[in-house]
This record gives structure tokens, C-alpha cells and sequence, in this order.
């Protein structure tokens, strides 16, 4: 049971009832608990909302956007963000192969390996990656606009990680096993 209330468009308050209204919209007639636990804040609520939003027109494009997220999850040990990113996942046109694979920080292509490892690496070093590996990238052909949305990307995932994880927020998509 979520450690906060999921709150509804009928239950928020002023401030979060638009873009709870907005999502609703975009996420066709739901509103996904994640938001809605996050609801609670406005100021969380429109951080989220808005990068989510900012990200749907980056460099990385979204199945990679995708991949980079079931990594985060599955080394966080989310099982809300690992759920709900291989459903989206899925949407952008990722097999349930390269899902599992990006799971583990890898993936069949050696550039989008490098780039996932990458992301693992940033989460498990807290940030601290070694200047090789953004060398190594930029030797793959990532741009610095790729590689900072990619660290960009891992910030936003943490972010929804720790939010779900702490607040036990009760998953609303099919669940994934880890591939630890």
C-alpha cells in the first residue's frame, strides 16, 4: 500500500489537478499511480511532468529513452519503473529480448551497449565514471548533446525510482522480473 495517497483529478489539489488532467490525456484515460502518488506535490509533479515532456523530443530517441530506464530500474531493484518502462518500451518497438538485455546494461549493438554501460556505471559510481568512458563513447560516435542527456536520463530515473521505491507506490503495469 502506497505510503502517500494516489490521488485523483477530483482529489488533488488546485494546483496539480491540469497536469494530473494532462496526463490523464497523454497516458490515454489513466492516470498512472506513479504520477499520481507524485501528485502530492505540485512542484514534484510539474518537475516530472515537465521532463518527461522536455525528453520526448531529445537526441536519444525513445526506444534508447526506454533501454536507458530499464537499466536504471533493475540496478535500483524498481519494480515500478522497470513495469512500467518495458510497456513503453515495448510501444517504441523494442522485443522483449532487447529489453531483458538492456536490463542488464546491455544491449546486441556495441554502441548502444557502450552508452548503456555507461548509464549502469553512472548510477552504480554515483556519478564519479571514469573520463575513458566518455572518451570511449565519443570514439562510438555519441554526440556531448547524447551523452548529456543520457546522464540527463539516468537523473530522471533515479529520481522516479527513489520516488516509487519509497513510497511503495503500487504498480498499475505488468510486471517484470529482474535480470540480476
Amino acid at each position: 500500500m502506497a505510503r502517500v495517497p494516489i490521488l485523483t483529478v477530483d482529489t488533488a489539489t488546485p494546483a496539480t489537478q491540469s497536469t494530473l488532467t494532462k496526463i490523464e490525456k497523454a497516458v490515454g484515460g489513466m492516470i498512472p499511480s506513479m504520477f499520481a502518488a507524485v501528485a502530492n506535490s505540485p512542484a514534484a509533479l510539474q518537475s516530472m511532468w515537465g521532463s518527461f515532456g522536455a525528453f520526448s523530443t531529445g537526441a536519444l530517441g525513445a526506444a534508447l529513452t526506454e533501454q536507458i530506464a530499464v537499466a536504471v530500474a533493475d540496478t535500483n531493484d524498481c519494480r515500478y519503473c522497470l513495469a512500467a518502462h518495458t510497456a513503453l518500451g515495448t510501444q517504441a518497438g523494442l522485443s522483449a529480448a532487447e529489453l531483458a538485455t538492456a536490463q542488464q546494461g546491455h544491449s546486441d549493438d556495441p554502441s548502444i551497449d557502450a552508452l548503456l554501460q555507461f548509464a549502469h556505471s553512472l548510477v552504480q559510481q554515483r556519478g564519479e565514471v571514469a573520463e575513458s568512458e566518455i572518451v570511449k563513447l565519443r570514439e562510438l560516435g555519441w554526440t556531448d548533446s547524447q551523452i548529456v542527456e543520457t546522464i540527463a536520463q539516468v537523473g530522471l530515473n533515479l529520481f522516479t525510482n527513489y520516488i516509487n521505491i519509497a513510497l511503495d507506490v503500487p504498480v498499475d503495469f505488468p510486471e517484470v522480473p529482474f535480470q540480476r
